[in-house]
């Protein structure tokens, strides 16, 4: 599974409720550390979810922040670490597409 084919899906469920493309990257870019133009080059590239995380800039220490249930999971009770911080981004733009303000999204 890639990280460009889901992205796609992201920006949709965030702009049917509203949202923004925009908004989207701006969470994937503080979870990963990952700027604009290297974002832009990883979905034109078409990269795994595996080298998109492994090869993230910064992790950001405040996703172990991120709780909650997605697809039926705990997501801080994920054990397999690829998967956890797959369901991080899930949860995260799940909360853009619940309407939560960009401030609690990002955990400030």
């Amino acid at each position: 599974m890639s990280f460009a084919g889901v992205y796609p899906h992201y920006v949709t469920k965030a702009e049917k409720k509203g949202r923004t493309k925009e908004e989207v990257d701006e969470i994937i870019r503080w979870l990963t550390g990952y700027s604009q133009e290297e974002l832009e080059a990883i979905i034109e590239n078409k990269t795994n979810f595996e080298t998109f995380f492994g090869e993230a800039p910064q992790l950001n220490s405040a996703r172990s922040l991120i709780k909650g249930v997605i697809c039926g999971v705990r997501v801080e009770e994920i054990e397999e670490p690829l998967m956890r911080e797959i369901r991080y981004m899930d949860k995260l733009i799940d909360e853009l597409a619940r309407g939560k303000a960009m401030e609690k999204i990002l955990r400030k």
